[in-house]
């Protein structure tokens, strides 16, 4: 089993950052894609950056230019960099990362538990 645990969330200013930290522990083979989604209540689940094991990075229209993402590969760890963050922004961030587990010929997909970003004066 591999864990995901996310830390940096909570309470910020419109226009302030918050910097977000996702570490994968457990049975790893290797790590793919590592990736940050949200969820703001009432809404689905959507996408904000994803960062592939080419280094190449996706973001959503709505984050480009104000987030990051970046990872550290030798400690299994993808971060978020917010800054001008926006009350739209407010919503549960969850990590998520696509892992292959020794012995294991396929990758699978595994979930934080999530951490409250609020966006608010």
């Amino acid at each position: 089993q591999v864990q995901l645990v996310e830390s940096g969330g909570g309470l910020v200013q419109p226009g302030g950052s918050l910097r977000l930290s996702c570490t994968a522990s457990g049975s790893i083979f290797r790590i793919y894609a590592m990736g940050w989604y949200r969820q703001a209540p009432g809404k689905q689940r959507e996408l904000v950056a994803v960062s592939t094991t080419g280094d190449s990075t996706n973001y959503a229209d709505s984050v480009k230019g104000r987030f990051t993402i970046s990872r550290d590969n030798a400690k299994n760890t993808v971060y978020l960099q917010m800054n001008s963050l926006k009350p739209e922004d407010t919503a549960v961030y969850y990590c998520n990362a696509n892992v292959r587990e020794p012995g294991r010929m396929f990758q699978n997909k595994y979930w934080g538990q999530g951490t409250q970003v609020t966006v608010s004066s």
